[in-house]
């Protein structure tokens, strides 16, 4: 794979990253080989099915996949290796440089403490404020996310608080000590599309206001193309294409991205006779096909495909696929019509 897979001056670049299990005395790949780029103010998408290995990547940056984990290659973070980084290196930059929003607020949220106190908390330990200080910017943070009332919000309970202002409060906890990147694990699931509209427009407001990057985790190529600058699809534990935003949604050069798009009823077309889906499901990190992972699912799939995994190349300028397919698609768009 090539060394450069975004833009200039990355705040983050990953390289050949691989997150791996121990299963059955083998150790099972959930994330494979992948290389990313995310630049200074950049919102980069993490796409595909759940269990593509998203979570497991954003969760390797802060080495938080736990115990059993290994993880191979290399994750540089401003000019810092964060793989094999010793604990006391990796608690500076979790929170300090690098912010997470965790999929499900109400398990992430302790329940035992307030609002206030997890909030405070970020800013004592990564900025050394007293703690009348934390709470006059745990007040300020959660009037940022649009929480009104803040000062009787921060004695509130997690259970106490809706799933939006749950999701507010845990975006204002991962912002309080200003991070420079912010990594969003399906910041909108479970949501209802009011809500989702708030949270993303939310998130774009912080980008413009503070100019952080983010890493968005979703399965939502509506919210992807909302949102992101650039996007990388995954599937079975690897990248299958990158591309700019509007790129990968003009020109789709992977079976697996097309597939994805015509998951998404639109509203400029007549609707179908019924909603398109992808047959079939990810394979397990266990029975993972000998040549293209998606060659079980894919329309254009050919004897190459069963027999060699592809690379993930460069096919013009800032578009990236993993596909030995080398025509054009349409053929969802043929079954479709």
């Amino acid at each position: 794979m090539s060394t450069q897979h975004g833009a200039e001056g990355g705040l983050l670049q990953i390289r050949s990253l691989t997150v791996s299990y121990p299963h059955a005395g083998a150790q099972l790949d959930v994330v494979r080989d992948v290389d990313l780029d995310v630049g200074t103010g950049e919102i980069v998408g993490l796409v595909g099915e759940s269990g593509c290995g998203k979570t497991q990547l954003l969760l390797a940056l802060l080495g938080l996949n736990g115990a059993r984990a290994q993880r191979r290659g290399s994750i540089h973070y401003r000019g810092r290796e964060l793989l094999g980084a010793d604990p006391a290196s990796l608690r500076q930059v979790r929170g300090a440089e690098i912010g997470m929003v965790f999929q499900d607020p109400m398990t992430a949220l302790n329940p035992y403490l307030t609002i206030g106190q997890q909030i405070t908390e970020m800013r004592r330990v990564h900025r050394g404020d007293g703690a009348r200080a934390a709470e006059r910017h745990a007040i300020t943070m959660l009037e940022a996310v649009h929480i009104a009332d803040a000062a009787r919000q921060l004695r509130r309970y997690p259970h106490e608080l809706s799933g939006g202002m749950r999701q507010r409060a845990m975006i204002a906890m991962a912002l309080s000590a200003e991070p420079r990147l912010l990594l969003a694990d399906e910041p909108t699931t479970s949501l209802d599309v009011t809500v989702q509209a708030q949270i993303l427009s939310l998130l774009r407001e912080l980008r413009e206001r503070t100019g952080i990057a983010m890493v968005l985790v979703t399965h939502d190529m509506g919210v992807i193309a909302e949102m992101a600058d650039r996007v990388a699809v995954m599937y079975a534990g690897g990248i299958v294409e990158q591309a700019g935003c509007e790129q990968l949604f003009s020109q789709a050069r992977h079976p697996y991205t097309e597939a994805l798009h015509y998951c998404v009823p639109r509203l400029d077309e007549p609707p179908p006779p019924r909603l398109t889906t992808i047959g079939g499901a990810p394979p397990s990190p266990a029975a993972r096909p000998a040549g293209c992972a998606f060659e079980p699912r894919c329309l254009y799939r050919s004897d190459i495909c069963r027999r060699r995994s592809p690379a993930l190349l460069e096919t013009t300028p800032g578009h990236w696929k993993a596909c030995h397919h080398d025509g054009p698609l349409g053929k969802l768009r043929e079954a479709a019509a």
